[in-house]
Order: C-alpha cells, then structure tokens, then sequence
C-alpha cells in the first residue's frame, strides 16, 4: 500500500545517487546497454548530419563505458586511454565528414585495436577468479558486441583500402561504399554464425576477414560461454 513518504517530491533525486552508484558497479552493463542503444537508434540517425552527429554522441557514451569497464579488469588502463582519446576525437570527425576516406581510414585503424584490446579486458575479467558476478553476466554480453564493433570498423577499413569489397542486395558492387552499420550488421550475422545477412565480401583480402571473426565467433562460445557455464554448475 503507497504511503504519503512514497510521494515525497525530494524522493527522486535521493534515489538518482544509488541508480548511478549501481551502475558504477556494473560498468559492463552501462558498456552493453549503450552498444545496444545505438544498434537500435543509427537507422533513424544516420540519414542526416545532426543524427550522425548524435550518434556519435551515443559512440563517445559506448567509448566512456569501455574504458570504465576495463578500470575494473586487471588490463591496462593507459592502454585503453592511449586508444580510446583519439579514438573520440576522430568519431566526431567521422560523423561530420563521414564520405572522407582518410578520417574513415583513421577512425577504423583507431577504433578496431581499441575495440579489441576492451574485448581482451573483459574476458580476462571473466577469467580471472572462480566466481561469477553480476557484472561479469553482463561482461560476457558486451565482451562479445565489443568483439563484433571491432571487426566492423575492420571491414570500413578493407571497404576504403580495397574498393567495392562487399556486396549488398540494396548496392550491387562498385556502386558506392557500404555504410558502417551495414557493415556492423555483417560483423554481428557473422559473429554469431547465424548465416542471414545480404551483405557478403567479394575480395579475397575482405574474405580473409571474415574467416577470422567466424573462427574467433566459435571460439567465443567454446571458451567464455562454456566456462561460465561450468562454474555456474558448479556453485549450484
């Protein structure tokens, strides 16, 4: 039954101190859920400059996130720092200038290793105690994502060093460059070895790629998930 104290006016910016004290103890989740938020919101942003510009904006939240996460792993964090810095500066070049192809040749070459090396942090998070935690559930989530944003900003690379590498339905090859979420789509179908997307590579440099993400999707589920599995029977 509500109560009068329930309806305090002053009750809702004392509780705003513990929702974000919680998600400081769950960086992985904050890490997850802006990944997600911004696979949902890029179709409806990226058709202007303002929406790619707020979609950077979402970017620089998952870039935030990432680097919080791996405060708490036994990674580096300069590391990350040293990776992640350039890495905002040139997601709002990006999303300014997105036709140029030197900023989206940087901004790959910047993202995938900074990508890679959060993905590399998070597992070595799961890995290094006996215990499964809350965070660690959520770690395994965004360990995966970070994976597939990485490879993804490999294809923008391959797309830019390697004209018409993919092939869409919606743009035969040689017509114009893949859009990134396009190409975050393949990343994901690939990761997940689901086998649905319509865009595919079409060079044997890009194809190479994709061999690699689809070894690193098994050995993704044979490993992490596998584990976590196991040590959840195990406590039970």
């Amino acid at each position: 039954m509500a109560t009068d104290s329930d309806n305090v006016p002053g009750q809702l910016p004392r509780q705003l101190p513990r929702a974000l004290a919680t998600l400081g103890r769950h960086p992985s989740a904050l890490l997850l859920g802006a990944q997600l938020v911004v696979v949902l919101a890029y179709p409806a942003l990226s058709g202007s400059t303002a929406g790619r510009a707020f979609a950077g904006v979402f970017q620089l939240l998952v870039l935030g996130a990432a680097v919080a996460a791996v405060r708490r792993t036994p990674a580096l964090t300069w590391i990350s720092l040293l990776l992640g810095v350039p890495a905002v500066v040139l997601t709002v070049a990006e999303a300014v200038r997105p036709q140029v192809d030197g900023i989206v040749l940087a901004s790959a070459v910047v993202h995938a290793p900074f990508h890679f090396y959060v993905s590399y942090a998070l597992i070595a998070y799961l890995f290094h105690d006996e215990k499964v935690t809350a965070d660690e559930l959520f770690a395994t989530g965004a360990a995966f994502t970070v994976v597939a944003w990485g490879f993804a900003y490999l294809y923008a690379a391959a797309q830019v060093l390697w004209p018409a590498s993919f092939v869409s339905y919606n743009s035969p090859a040689g017509a114009v460059p893949l859009d990134w979420f396009e190409l975050l789509f393949l990343s994901f179908t690939t990761m997940t070895s689901v086998g649905l997307s319509d865009v595919y590579p079409v060079v044997a440099h890009t194809r190479s790629l994709v061999m690699v993400e689809q070894v690193a999707g098994v050995f993704y589920v044979a490993l992490v998930v596998a584990r976590l599995v196991g040590l959840s029977s195990r406590r039970g």
